[in-house]
């Protein structure tokens, strides 16, 4: 009977060890140096190489020929001792036991009693590698306890879990008594790789996009690569190609993800179903091709951010190359976010089509979020702007100019009877002013309250040219109180943004004001609208998460009426 490729290509040293260079490193210095510790506890992964390290290590501490081994702490893997340790042969020296079957104190007294024996021949060590440590009881690990704090000489312990935590929460001072090694996940590239090193040396012929899917598939493990391949290697004979691993391991094809995305980049809702039907069909695994998806749309966020994912085939790099273009960046971590809300329900229910479907139609039908940066600073295609800026926009008309559906950057369209073009005057930045024109003649006044009332208008008008935001700040104040040099103006409504935005430009306001009265003044702001004198002060009330973003809503188009014509028109809602 043939060996299974994950017995045969098995490593049998320390620098055959895939990616765990930093175990493998150490494990050796420790031979090397007659530094070997007497308890070990290898952490990670399945199928990421503890239980072969702890067979190396238990090789290169009694091979026959370790002193002349080229780097030296390195097994041979050809002595008798090597070959019957790699082979699970009966050795004195060597004993592996599986915690997930001996796991109670009788198990544990019987490993203490027999590990109080010295090695078979002189100079060895005596190697207990215990599988699966984590299903030990607490009680054994009690029984364990004071052999693995003062053990007889040439003893090793060798620990190997893949839950770390539970050692952690029954045994807890054992940890302080091993020395723990945390093995990492391989890379689908290492993966690939490596199972291309196997098909040369099987003399079979293989694409790249087949090892790509069976190295995605086996998600870090490289023995459940290398199962996966002698599954499919057993199917057929041949050159492995991407549609036979398909086949074989009920994969969706990279087609149908490239499908998905146009549909959601369309905003089609009524194309999930059909798409849903033919994975039906196909008898595919909806929880699989959810995952699928969650990796998908990770792809394109790293594309987006000028990354290069990884572990892609070909047929699915183009595609998301394609879509690139049609989504934002703040979209797809918004479906992302989605999506690892919904993967528990999708993974619990007995019948996954209905949540993916719901989770697919939320992305069909998801509002799409507007820079407003870059909306105010004019570089997306305005709104028709309204008559004055304080006057409020007008309501598209019924069976108006929708957002584009197949382009997602189509956010804020151009009226229908407007050519789109960039704002004439670009938008000052709350708490900036930015001269763009000339300022308008501000004619003399006398520093009165009388004098100053009058040439109010003139003064709001010529702060417009300067900042717009500033202008609207002014234009909701008013002056109530001249005592030269100090000019009081009060904010009836007490709008946390305009007083801000005249705290902010005091000596702005102050210039204009001392241009008027051609005289230094000193402004004071007053916050006006509170309640009657005598009157309780309402009593605060905790607002709901939908009238907080509301009222943020109204703060940020407060500061400009381009924005305000936006949020009326596109009926946006602040998301985040």
């Amino acid at each position: 009977m043939a060996l299974a490729l994950a017995r045969k290509y098995r490593p049998r040293r320390f620098s055959d060890l895939l990616v765990q260079d930093h175990v493998a490193q150490v494990l050796r210095g420790a031979i090397l140096k007659n530094r070997v510790g007497h308890g070990y506890l290898l952490t990670g992964p399945r199928g990421v190489g503890k239980t072969t390290a702890a067979r190396i290590l238990a090789m290169a501490l009694n091979c026959e020929r370790k002193e002349q081994m080229d780097p030296p702490g390195e097994p041979c893997g050809e002595c008798g001792s090597c070959a019957r340790i790699w082979t699970g042969s009966a050795n004195l020296d060597v004993v592996e036991i599986d915690a997930a079957s001996n796991r109670g104190v009788d198990d544990a007294r019987d490993l203490r009693e027999r590990a109080m024996y010295a090695a078979s021949h002189a100079g060895g060590y005596k190697v207990y590698i215990v599988d699966e440590a984590h299903m030990l009881t607490r009680e054994a690990w009690n029984a364990l306890l004071k052999i693995l704090e003062e053990p007889p000489p040439g003893v090793v312990f060798v620990f190997a879990t893949t839950e770390p935590q539970k050692i952690a929460q029954t045994a807890a001072p054992v940890l302080s008594r091993l020395q723990r090694f945390d093995f990492r996940r391989i890379g689908a590239g290492a993966i690939r790789d490596r199972l291309k090193g196997v098909l040369a040396a099987e003399g079979i012929e293989a694409d790249d996009d087949a090892l790509t899917l069976i190295a995605r598939q086996a998600d870090g493990g490289m023995r459940d690569a290398l199962s996966t391949l002698d599954q499919i290697l057993s199917f057929g004979e041949g050159r492995v190609t991407a549609d036979r691993v398909r086949n074989i391991l009920g994969l969706v094809a990279d087609e149908l993800y490239g499908e998905l995305l146009e549909v959601l980049a369309s905003r089609n809702p009524a194309g999930i179903f059909p798409l849903l039907d033919r994975l039906d069909e196909a008898g595919a695994d909806l929880v699989e091709f959810s995952a699928g998806v969650g990796e998908a749309l990770r792809a394109l966020l790293i594309l987006k951010v000028g990354g290069r994912p990884e572990g892609l085939t070909e047929a699915l790099d183009q595609a998301l190359r394609r879509q690139a273009d049609r989504f934002e960046t703040g979209d797809l971590v918004r479906m992302l976010k989605l999506l690892t809300e919904a993967e528990g329900s999708i993974r619990r229910t007995a019948s996954p089509r209905l949540s993916v479907e719901l989770l697919l139609l939320r992305w069909a039908l998801l509002d799409r979020t507007v820079d407003l940066e870059a909306l105010l600073g004019g570089q997306l295609p305005p709104l028709a702007a309204p008559a004055t800026p304080a006057a409020p926009a007008a309501s598209p008309a019924p069976g108006g100019p929708a957002p584009a559906p197949g382009n997602w950057r189509s956010l804020v369209p151009p009226p229908a009877s407007e050519p789109a073009s960039r704002p004439s005057a670009p938008v000052a930045a709350p708490g900036e002013a930015r001269p763009s024109a000339p300022a308008a003649k501000i004619p003399s006044a006398d520093f009165s309250l009388a004098g100053l009332q009058a040439a109010w208008p003139v003064i709001v008008a010529a702060a417009r040219e300067q900042s717009r935001f500033l202008g609207e700040a002014l234009a909701a104040a008013r002056p109530t109180a001249v005592a030269p040099p100090e000019v009081t103006l009060e904010v009836p409504d007490a709008n946390p943004m305009h007083t801000e935005a005249l705290s902010r430009q005091r000596e702005a306001v102050e210039k204009l004001l001392g241009v008027c009265v051609a005289k230094p003044v000193r402004l004071v702001v007053s916050l006006g609208g509170g309640a009657p004198d005598g009157a309780p002060a309402p009593r605060p009330r905790r607002l709901s998460e939908s009238e907080a973003r509301n009222e943020r809503l109204k703060v940020l188009t407060g500061r400009d009426p381009a924005l305000g014509a936006a949020a009326e028109s596109l009926d946006l809602e602040v998301l985040e």
